[in-house]
Order: structure tokens, then C-alpha cells, then sequence
């Protein structure tokens, strides 16, 4: 009988080992392979060919808006993302490389006056998907920087700059 415990406790701490060794990830180690992705669609009339969607922006005071099935800006495009603070409210700020400049200074020059609708899939979850905002294109922007305040949580604004940020990581590592 006393054998049969010693194995048995043997056996258990050798299973407690292997999993601290192999199933335990602390937050930082999580954080640090999360991506977000980043989708900006132009708002438009509404198209009976299916290129449109109707989405519906704003958590707290929903909106609807027509927009674009395909974004003209992905996480593709992305340099890299910080949060700032704007009037004490959190704000993302997004750097485009080359390409993603380009189409934002066409897309802006072209549609004044609309809408930009950003979207963002954050987190280890699905369900931490959604319409973030809905910019409005007051002037052309050729400096390749994005900047809007989220309808988000300032810890889940800190989530998608950090999965972004893992992202751009990751493609710069594939690069090299």
C-alpha cells in the first residue's frame, strides 16, 4: 500500500510539473501574442449589387450606417499604434506605412464629407469584435497618421494598440 503512494505522488508531481511547464501562461505572455485587426470602410449610398452593408455603429446610442463591404485600409497598412490621451479620453492613433498614406490621402481627398467606419477584432474572443468608430472626412489627410477616440473601454483600447503592435512584430520578424 505504501508503495502505491509513493507512486501515486510521484506521478502527481510529475503532472503538476509538466503543467506549470507547459499549460500556465500569465497575462503578459498572453498579451504579448494577441493581435488585433484593423478595417476602415468608407460610408456610401446603398448598393442593390451587394457590395454595401448596413452596419450599426455606437454601443450606447446604436446608429446605422451604409458602408463598403471591402475596407480600403487593413491592419496591413499599419506601422504602428499608440494610445493617447485627447481632452482626457483615451484615442488611438494609427501611423500608416506608404501604401496605407497613399490610400488615405486618396480616400480623404475624394470623400469629404462622409464617413469613415473603423472596425477591430481584439482579444482571445470573437464577441470582442465591433465597429469601433465612424470618423467623419473633414479634409484631406496626407500625413499617414489616424487618430480617433474608440467606443471602447480605455483597457480594451490598450488591447487592440497591443494587438496591433504584436502584429506589425510578427510581419517585421516573417520579413527578415
Amino acid at each position: 500500500m505504501k508503495w502505491l503512494a509513493k507512486q501515486f505522488n510521484l506521478y502527481l508531481a510529475l503532472a503538476v510539473l509538466l503543467a506549470g511547464l507547459v499549460g500556465c501562461q500569465t497575462a503578459a505572455s498572453r498579451s504579448r501574442k494577441e493581435i488585433s485587426t484593423f478595417r476602415v470602410h468608407l460610408e456610401v449610398r446603398p448598393d442593390p449589387t451587394g457590395q454595401t452593408e448596413t452596419i450599426t455603429m455606437f454601443r450606447d446610442n446604436p446608429v446605422e450606417m451604409t458602408v463598403e463591404k471591402s475596407p480600403f485600409l487593413t491592419e496591413v497598412h499599419v506601422l504602428s499604434a499608440r494610445l493617447v490621451e485627447r481632452f482626457g479620453v483615451p484615442t488611438i492613433q494609427i501611423q500608416l506605412n506608404r501604401s496605407g498614406t497613399w490610400l488615405l490621402e486618396q480616400y480623404t481627398t475624394a470623400n469629404r464629407g462622409r464617413h469613415m467606419a473603423i472596425f477591430s477584432q481584439f482579444g482571445e474572443t470573437p464577441d470582442k469584435a465591433r465597429w469601433l468608430a465612424a470618423p467623419l472626412i473633414r479634409q484631406t489627410i496626407t500625413d499617414g497618421f489616424l487618430a480617433f477616440t474608440p467606443d471602447a473601454s480605455r483597457e480594451e483600447a490598450e488591447r487592440i494598440v497591443s494587438g496591433l503592435n504584436n502584429l506589425v512584430k510578427q510581419r517585421k520578424q516573417k520579413d527578415f
